[in-house]
Formats: structure tokens, sequence, C-alpha cells
């Protein structure tokens, strides 16, 4: 996962992780700050099995990204360029973003080439018109990745969105603690923060399955998926 600091992105990655092992899954996460502040390049690497993960560390060679900002596209993955640098054939890249975006030739070709798989997810309208603020822009896209993976479901996802609210064994670095703070000042109960988490995420979900993304992620045709997004 990349984006850019405030967005939520390690946040998320505990998420996913969680939802996964509440699924019956293997996952273990590892985050990436960089400089911890607002803008800064962030990522977070998860790691998912059906058998114990022994393995810590950055991915290099990732199966699936995830873009939470278009910024990650233009300026790179904590400014390695390209922004799909070790995607591996036939990866998953899912982009927080209104509709396709306009990328370069020499991009288009090697995620041609590389049998790649886009989704464009407005991940930022969707927790706006949901829960009315952008800051659960990151649980928009952890319900469409569920949805297109398969990797956990609704339940697990909901489950992990209270356990990571309530504070149960998850210890997070100064900077996303702050983060939390601001989001749970948003709301007058924290009841209601995990309730609009979760409504996001289904709508997410829901938005990924009307558009058939689910079934479209295991297809070998990288242009299906984009071709999809248009309609």
């Amino acid at each position: 996962m990349a984006g850019v600091g405030g967005q939520g992105v390690v946040t998320a990655s505990h998420i996913l992780s969680t939802a996964v092992i509440n699924a019956g899954g293997e996952s273990t996460i590892v985050p990436f700050y960089g400089s911890e502040k607002r803008m800064a390049p962030v990522e977070s690497y998860v790691r998912v099995s059906d058998e114990p993960i022994y393995e810590v560390g950055e991915i290099t060679f990732p199966h699936i990204i995830i873009i939470f900002h278009p910024q990650v596209i233009t300026h790179g993955k904590s400014y390695t360029m390209p922004f799909y640098f070790g995607l591996k054939e036939d990866g998953v890249a899912l982009i927080n973003h209104e509709g396709p975006m306009k990328l370069s030739r020499d991009y288009a070709r090697e995620l041609a080439e590389r049998r790649a798989k886009l989704f464009y997810l407005p991940a930022t309208r969707i927790s706006l018109e949901v829960s009315g603020m952008d800051l659960a822009t990151n649980m928009a896209l952890m319900g469409a990745i569920g949805c297109i993976t398969g990797l956990t479901n609704l339940d697990a996802l909901s489950q992990a969105v209270q356990d990571r609210f309530l504070g149960k064994g998850f210890v997070v670095s100064g900077g996303t603690a702050a983060l939390d703070s601001v989001v749970e000042r948003k709301f007058k109960k924290k009841q209601e923060l995990i309730d609009k988490n979760i409504a996001v995420i289904e709508a997410a979900w829901k938005f990924a399955a009307d558009h058939g993304w689910g079934e479209i992620s295991k297809s070998a045709n990288p242009v299906e998926a984009v071709a999809m997004i248009k309609t």
C-alpha cells in the first residue's frame, strides 16, 4: 500500500491484515513511514498466506499494489519510479481515482506486458458520500480490495475495524495516533466512528461487486477492468 501522510495507509494495512486473520488466513504487516508528516510518502506491506509466515520486511515484488493518492503515480512509491516497480505478472493495482488515469505510453506498455489488472476506485468520493469526511478513504480501498481478491469477507473486515478502533492489542505510531484522534473528534461517539467506517467498507465492496471486479481480477486481460469502469 502506498500513499501520503494523513491518509491512514498504516491503519488500512492493519485492518486488512486483521481481516485476513479473522477469515482464517495468516498475515503480517510492516509499515514504512519515512518522514512522518502530512503529504510525505508512506508505505505499508501486508503479507498474506494460508500457512505460517516467517519472512518480514519490505515486499519488493508484490502481487497487489494499492495506490491511495495520485501523487504516488506522478512521484513514485516513496519516490521510487515507476509506481508499479516490482509488480509481478498478472498483478493487481487498485488506484484511488475517479476514473482511468492517462498514463505515459511507457507505463501503459509495461503494465500491459505484465498483464496487470488496473482498478480505479473513487475511494475519496465514496468516503465523503457515506461518512461525510475524506478520512475514511482508506476504508473504501480495503472494502474494494476484499471484493477483488476474495482474501477476506465483510464480516471479517467489520470485526477488524472494531478491534482497531477499540484499541485491542495494536500500538500505533505518534502520527497515526494523532490521526486517530482527529478522526474520533469528528464523531460524538466512538461507535459512530466504527459504524461509519464499516459503512464505507460495505459501500466500496458493493461498488466493486456491481462492476464485476471480483470476476475481472481473475481475468488475464488487463484492458477489461478499465473497460468495465467506463460503463
